[in-house]
């Protein structure tokens, strides 16, 4: 089979937008990947993500990030910053998968540690599912443990949700008084008309918004935090930034994707012969691999220190996002970028602008006056090739 790799900014741009070549990065994932939004492609990807967008406007993102947010973060810190000490990756993906939860539609109608800790282990296998081509462990193993995570996923959590918002629905009909969730069970609940789609394709969709709403964010969490520590020890003239100036904090995780996107390469097969404006030519079913590691440290489009890490960075190249192409681009762009890491442009009249919901988790960390803990180093996560933290031991300052 051909794999071609591209490293440009303008082939890669080019490829995301080009309705030939269809989703690949997720082909080993399809335990949990198979069916959902971004692995679909023509009219059924319009189709669905035309449905599930009502769920990222602008007002409920808003309402997301100003309303539930500090609530979720408070509530999440509280036992860490009383203990002084807290573990950022378990941390980032508990505080993530709280909202992701709720924006995926699974109901946690207990607020227990053992319910959120069943909710947890559930996230986590879903994970790395999806990022099974990068495991480092037996797939069929890691296969057959996603499989029995499914399976007790849905009847723990997403059956009793779905069940609730049925009733809603039936009531709704009759009532308009009554108030529906806001959320991606709901919509497709409400279009199962029209959609058609089977019980399993429903468990992978949901599973496939919780672990993506949390693990992109939860990983631009922790590689900003780590960035801005490194950043503050050469530069404490910016210590009173990151309490005082969400725009800094928030250029820091747009520099943070922009390096370190949380699959460092995407992939697409052709659906067709296809040439490039390049001139390069691409056979039907080959794969391409964009290297957004490359892409994204161009020096043509992000300047001569494309590489290094600079909150303060100013793009003079137009048309190009601060975060490069971590989110993709064109139809297949993250459908939930605004939601983790806001808008890239403020107008003087915008009065609901979004920072993301990253940028805010952060900022709320160093509000506590996190550190790094030097008596437990930070690890990386040997389980998978992708470089993904471990561990990494923060305090909380008095």
């Amino acid at each position: 089979m051909n794999v071609l790799t591209l490293t440009t900014f303008d082939d890669a741009k080019e490829i995301y937008r080009h309705k030939d070549f269809k989703q690949a990065l997720y082909d080993a994932g399809e335990v949990v990947m198979d069916g959902v939004l971004v692995n679909l492609h023509g009219d059924e990807h319009r189709a669905r993500r035309r449905l599930e967008n009502r769920l990222f406007r602008r007002e409920t993102l808003v309402h997301y990030e100003r309303d539930l947010f500090p609530q979720v973060i408070q509530e999440t810190l509280a036992p860490h910053v009383a203990s002084g000490r807290a573990e950022l990756v378990e941390l980032s993906h508990q505080l993530m998968m709280n909202l992701a939860a709720l924006n995926a539609g699974v109901d946690r109608p207990l607020k227990t540690k053992e319910e959120t800790d069943n909710l947890y282990a559930f996230m986590m296998k879903f994970i790395e599912g999806a990022t099974l081509a990068h495991t480092t462990r037996d797939p069929k193993e890691v296969t057959s443990e996603v499989e029995a995570a499914k399976s007790e996923f849905n009847i723990q959590f997403l059956v009793p949700s779905i069940k609730r918002r049925q009733q809603l629905i039936a009531a709704a009909a009759t009532d308009e008084t009554v108030e529906l969730p806001k959320d991606i069970l709901t919509e497709l609940l409400k279009n199962e008309d029209s959609l058609h789609l089977p019980d399993e394709i429903i468990l992978k969709e949901i599973a496939f918004f919780l672990l993506a709403g949390a693990h992109t964010s939860a990983t631009a969490f922790v590689r900003t935090l780590d960035n801005l520590f490194n950043w503050l020890d050469k530069h404490p003239e910016d210590q009173v930034l990151v309490k005082t100036d969400r725009s800094f904090v928030q250029r820091a995780m747009f520099e943070t994707i922009r390096l370190n996107p949380s699959s460092p390469t995407a992939m697409r097969r052709a659906t067709t012969d296809i040439t490039l404006k390049s001139g390069t030519t691409v056979p039907k079913d080959s794969l391409v691999t964009i290297d957004l590691m490359s892409v994204n440290r161009s020096v043509d489009i992000f300047g001569p220190t494309a590489t290094e890490f600079n909150p303060h960075r100013v793009i003079e190249t137009p048309n190009v996002a601060p975060w490069g192409l971590s989110f993709g681009h064109g139809m297949h762009a993250c459908i939930g970028q605004e939601l983790a890491a806001g808008l890239s442009e403020r107008s003087e009249e915008t009065s609901d602008f979004e920072y993301g919901l990253a940028t805010v988790a952060v900022q709320a960390m160093f509000d506590r006056n996190v550190a790094p803990n030097s008596d437990l180093p930070a690890k990386m996560d040997t389980t998978t090739k992708r470089p993904y933290w471990g561990s990494y031991h923060v305090i909380f300052a008095s």
